[in-house]
């Protein structure tokens, strides 16, 4: 049987621990652009007070996609938000802080539900403003280059939350690009935006849904649980 030298071993030695070493430096230098690019989001939007963007938003579910939509979003603070939606027309999306409606004008029908227990995978965005933690929220994360930003994917660190995935693609100033989200149903929502405005004057009253004349209301909730 062949034995190294001393010099033999302590050569390999010493490149196995540059190559631990190198592979630690990697993982610091992955990290802390993670990190980087997390607190750009957050400092751009938690910084914010309103937003308006428009969007483009398609949605797919086990591989089968819907038309695409679109429209115009108005964020603010305190889980404020509208989706305002020009295709299809007359399509509504708001949330008060504390309700949400969602009213579609070719049925005339509002669905209500308490903004803590929806799980439409828009209502996270309403906490865009203020209250966007990203390590609080994710676990998982990972970078890579593309499209003139940085994608950045991260995992949902519980299942209380109606998503589990969610990829976006962070622009080099701190802004949304596209946001892809990926339900428990393995459903996929995708927004692409466009015209970002940050604080822009928005009247309150956007965020004050009134109920159409004659329109059908239900209780989302009460609905879902007649149907189980």
């Amino acid at each position: 049987m062949t034995q190294r030298s001393p010099t033999c071993v302590r050569l390999s030695s010493r490149l196995r621990n540059l190559g631990v070493g190198l592979a630690l430096c990697w993982l610091a230098l992955a990290d802390s652009r993670t990190d980087q690019l997390i607190n750009k989001v957050q400092s751009r939007y938690n910084g914010a007070h309103t937003l308006a963007v428009h969007f483009v938003e398609n949605y797919s579910i086990l591989g089968h996609p819907r038309p695409a939509e679109s429209g115009t979003l108005q964020l603010q603070k305190q889980g404020k938000m509208r989706w305002e939606y020009s295709h299809p027309e007359g399509k509504l999306f708001v949330s008060d802080g504390k309700q949400v409606y969602l009213y579609t004008a070719g049925d005339n029908r509002v669905e209500k539900v308490p903004l803590r227990d929806t799980e439409d995978m828009r209502a996270p965005l309403a906490f865009l403003l203020g209250h966007l933690e990203m390590k609080k929220e994710f676990r998982d994360f990972d970078t890579h280059e593309g499209d003139g930003g940085t994608w950045l994917e991260a995992t949902a660190k519980n299942d209380r939350l109606p998503y589990e995935k969610v990829e976006m693609l962070i622009l080099p100033n701190g802004a949304i690009d596209k946001l892809n989200v990926v339900g428990r149903d393995q459903s996929v929502l995708s927004y692409a935006f466009t015209d970002e405005k940050i604080n822009p004057k928005l009247d309150d009253s956007l965020f004050h849904f009134q109920i159409p004349p004659g329109a059908e209301v239900v209780n989302a909730v009460d609905y879902a649980g007649q149907e189980k």
